[in-house]
């Protein structure tokens, strides 16, 4: 009896134990969405998957704020499509004297002349707002004139509640935009590799000039994601899959970062503004970098793409009526790969599928010929690509020279069948009257 109990409770933990790992490895979306609600401080976060643009994850992220310098992405993605990087600009005096006290600069001298490659990593590292302001002049001719051109780009990406009244994000109450919209903005920008290459960076140095005969204008990046320091302190937020993009701070704005990672071949846009500094008994927290990188962390551990079927795959079969018999079987391959952005709760489900042919699909058709799509709608998005034919289908065509020797052939025999009935019918009439 007691070698009975003890089986008994070894089955037992044994039931728990595989229960336990079972909610442990097996935690649905929903859960691992409300863990990460209850981490999340700042004030609005969105974190988008930039191949598709699909928002994973958001709170108030469709709602107005101020960006602060979050604005100089658009600024700096504006010099470089309209400027050659090693063109030059100078430094005007309002560029250098209209910044108010407090904000960050580059030490940039009035008259001082720089490439547009110097002022794009003094604007996207360092935030410097007077290397804004050169730039906006450069480009457009005054400060007002280039925000015009930045709420004409916004529009242009896809912005909906955006509006820019200078080029560095210096505070001004009609000056606001949404984290939505600033991830369309960075989504875009990060499709420049220039952009791409600037704000990696972990840190530049602005060259002498006449007007500063000084090597020593060294500054790291703003961003402490993609600036490998000291990490066991506690203010070093290092995050090896970072790839950008830019910091902003005001005091009506709070704390902002826009940033962006890329892990397995999958990259987030993330935008969290209205961050705080917690106090803490090892020292400061930046809300901005906690919220990000558990951001990031839910997104890559939630999501992924799931590949359903390879180029050239077979779908399916169909019968193409007008066709010969030995053709007439026509099986329907994939154009291209085709993978779709899931959540783990769809990691290994099921998903249907829905084929649309061309319409009075008919023979003949060549190897190749685009018949229909096939299409997925997954999670809110919709993925689409081409059917093309996997082998020739040969039209059935009507013999008519053969049709008509068939005819006339019998129409002979018939003419010749009622001959002979005739024949018949009068030796049958003669012999009737010899009797």
């Amino acid at each position: 009896m007691k070698k009975l109990n003890k089986i008994l409770v070894i089955l037992f933990m044994f039931i728990m134990l595989c229960n336990f790992f079972s909610v442990s490895f097996c935690a649905s979306l929903a859960e691992n969405t409300a863990t990460l609600d209850s981490k999340i401080t700042s004030e609005a976060v969105l974190i988008m998957e930039s191949s598709t643009g699909k928002v994973v994850y958001e709170r108030n992220g469709y709602q107005q704020k101020y960006p602060a310098s979050t604005t100089k992405i658009l600024t700096g993605i504006l010099a470089i499509e309209n400027c050659n990087l090693n063109e030059t600009a100078t430094a005007s005096e309002y560029a250098i004297r209209s910044i108010p006290s407090g904000y960050t600069t580059a030490n940039i001298q009035v008259g001082e002349t720089l490439s547009i490659k110097d002022l794009l990593n003094a604007l996207m590292l360092r935030s410097a707002n007077e290397a804004a302001i050169i730039l906006a002049e450069h480009i457009s001719g005054s400060q007002e004139a280039f925000a015009d051109l930045m709420n004409k780009k916004a529009e242009e990406i896809g912005c909906k509640q955006t509006h820019f009244v200078n080029s560095n994000g210096v505070h001004d109450d009609n000056h606001y935009t949404t984290a939505y919209d600033l991830a369309l903005i960075a989504r875009y920008c990060m499709q420049n590799e220039t952009f791409r290459e600037i704000v990696k960076q972990s840190s530049f140095t602005l060259p002498a000039t006449d007007a500063y005969p000084s090597e020593s204008r060294t500054y790291p990046n703003t961003n402490n994601l993609v600036v490998y320091d000291n990490r066991d302190r506690i203010d070093n937020y290092y995050y090896e899959y970072a790839t950008g993009i830019k910091t902003g701070y005001t005091t009506p704005a709070k704390n902002c970062l826009i940033s962006s990672a890329l892990k397995d071949g999958i990259e987030y846009i993330c935008v969290v503004l209205g961050a705080s500094i917690f106090n803490t008994n090892e020292g400061s927290v930046s809300g901005r970098y906690v919220d990000s990188i558990n951001l990031f962390n839910y997104a890559f551990e939630n999501y992924s793409f799931r590949d359903l079927m390879s180029a050239n795959s077979k779908v399916e079969s169909i019968q193409i009526e007008n066709a010969t018999k030995d053709t007439k079987n026509l099986d329907l391959l994939i154009s291209d790969d085709l993978s779709v952005y899931v959540s783990i709760d769809n990691k290994d489900t099921d998903l249907e599928s829905n084929i649309t042919l061309k319409e009075n699909l008919q023979a003949p058709i060549s190897k190749g010929d685009i018949v229909g799509t096939i299409t997925y709608d997954v999670e809110g998005l919709r993925y689409t690509t081409d059917l093309i034919a996997g082998n020739d289908v040969v039209e059935y065509k009507t013999n008519y020279t053969w049709i008509i020797v068939i005819s006339i052939a019998t129409v002979l025999i018939i003419a010749i069948v009622l001959l002979k009935i005739r024949k018949i019918m009068k030796r049958k009439k003669k012999f009737t009257r010899k009797k």
